[in-house]
């Protein structure tokens, strides 16, 4: 594995464009394993690796973020080359678990990324105002950030407002509790050269954004609308300052119609509306 690693064709983080699209599949260790409503959607590791690779093949992805398992079977595959991957570091806080809040780094660390030649590397970071291990939380992300930033690897920050309703974990999707998430998250680490931010796409997106100058990704998450609706809300928030591209899964490797490549073409082509009228 680690030959492979080695010799494996690498490119700049970002491209020339400057735009990026990235393809997200590290929901099953965190035990999430649902998608458009089928709670075992991601259940099959060969269908999943499957659609990965057919994402990543298709023209203008820029690469995947994903957990170690997946990551080393995609390098066998062959499909990392000339790929940005980003990997996925906290994993611990298990979907449904009554320790969901508690996302500890049960993926990769800073030395794993920096070791296996990858670009960069994500966190969740939900922020329960009631729950005291939100502080540990934090103290964990802000070290890996500051870590991450003397790497001069990029620092993903996935950050929620979150609390339980009725014993589950909710995020709270205002435009109010998403702009004090990012206050937060920015702030996390004694350095944010090298931080970017991952966001969801919600109502008031602009006045989203002005809480922040660091680069941004959005994620796509598990959509409940038609697919128009969301490609609509995507290409929106897309043209907003400090937006860079998508960081999508489930709804991209699961779409309803089940034809992958032509959801992650129609991504694409939001992305980059410019090159794919070109071509």
């Amino acid at each position: 594995m680690a030959s492979l690693l080695a010799s494996r064709r690498r490119r700049p983080f970002v491209p020339a464009d400057g735009r990026l699209m990235i393809v997200a599949a590290d929901h099953p260790a965190r035990g999430a394993l649902s998608a458009r409503g089928r709670a075992d959607a991601m259940a099959s590791r060969p269908e999943l690796l499957e659609r990965l690779v057919t994402a990543l093949g298709r023209p203008g992805v820029d690469g995947v973020l994903a957990t170690s398992e997946i990551l080393e079977d995609l390098l066998l595959l062959g499909a990392l080359e000339g790929k940005v991957v980003v990997s996925s570091m906290n994993r611990g806080g298990l979907a449904g678990s009554v320790f969901e809040m508690d996302d500890r780094m049960t993926g990769y660390d800073v030395r794993g990324t920096v070791e296996a030649g990858f670009d960069a590397a994500k966190m969740l970071t939900r922020i329960d105002l009631d729950d005291p291990a939100t502080v540990a939380t934090l103290e964990t992300c802000a070290r890996a950030v500051t870590d991450l930033n003397r790497a001069r690897l990029v620092a993903m920050v996935e950050p929620f407002m979150s609390s339980r309703v009725n014993g589950k974990v909710v995020n709270d999707l205002s435009p109010e509790a998403v702009i004090k998430s990012v206050h937060i998250a920015q702030g996390l680490g004694a350095a944010s050269a090298y931080t970017w931010l991952k966001l969801p796409v919600i109502d008031e997106m602009a006045r989203v954004m002005e809480a922040t100058t660091l680069p941004t990704l959005l994620l796509g998450g598990d959509p409940t609308v038609s697919p128009e609706e969301t490609y609509a809300s995507w290409k929106a928030a897309l043209e907003l300052p400090s937006v860079r591209g998508l960081i999508v899964g489930r709804a991209l490797l699961y779409p309803a119609d089940g034809d992958v490549a032509a959801a992650v073409d129609t991504a694409v082509s939001l992305v980059r509306p410019t090159a794919v009228a070109a071509a």
